[in-house]
């Protein structure tokens, strides 16, 4: 399918959802799904809230759809709506923080965690191998968050330029400067695996 062909389903069934057809809704988001997951997960660094804001996103979604132009493609706009739920997340998370240094110590030994539900995992194809993953993950989480959202989103969801600028509401040069930062930071932190790294991990390991 090609991309205008592409673009005119979306289309044609965001017209048949706002019409009443509710259950078309999780066609137009499916192929979505694992790039939104990706993207909190980048964020928030924690699987159970990454699914957590990801549901909030297509909730989002759902109730705005009317409001969405065609001005941008509609994988773009929903990622616009998940970075603004994980910040909204990490905002409250750092009120909390704040919060919880007020309660005395001896009231902070019996807090207990709230039980998390399970998250459905959403597998991965771009990485073969468990370790290259875990290298990665860590080494990407590691990134200043202006700089972690722009190469997820342009070098693991490859979105282009444009449309990174669009999600994030910043111009094309900042994009571009922000990427450029970030494959540094990374081939910086990624250079000890690289040295002792056989040809098929560098492969990973590397960015143009």
């Amino acid at each position: 399918m090609t991309e205008v062909a592409a673009v005119r389903d979306e289309t044609a069934m965001i017209a048949a959802i706002l019409a009443g057809d509710q259950r078309q809704f999780h066609e137009l988001i499916r192929p979505f799904e694992r790039g939104v997951y990706l993207m909190a997960l980048s964020m928030l660094r924690n699987e159970a809230e990454a699914e957590e804001v990801a549901q909030e996103a297509f909730l989002r979604a759902f109730r705005n759809l009317a409001k969405f132009r065609a001005d941008s493609k509609f994988s773009t706009w929903l990622i616009s709506i998940t970075l603004n739920e994980a910040r909204s997340r990490l905002r409250r998370r750092q009120i909390v923080k704040m919060e919880s240094l007020d309660v005395p110590e001896e009231e902070r030994r019996h807090i207990t965690p709230a039980l998390l539900r399970d998250w459905r995992e959403i597998p991965s194809e771009a990485l073969e191998r468990n370790e290259v993953r875990l290298i990665l993950r860590r080494a990407i989480e590691e990134l200043p968050e202006i700089y972690r959202e722009v190469f997820v989103l342009r070098d693991i969801e490859e979105m282009s330029v444009n449309e990174v600028a669009k999600a994030m509401e910043i111009s094309v040069s900042a994009v571009k400067v922000r990427l450029h930062r970030a494959r540094l930071m990374l081939q910086k932190r990624l250079a000890p695996e690289l040295k002792s790294a056989g040809p098929a991990k560098r492969r990973w390991l590397s960015w143009s």
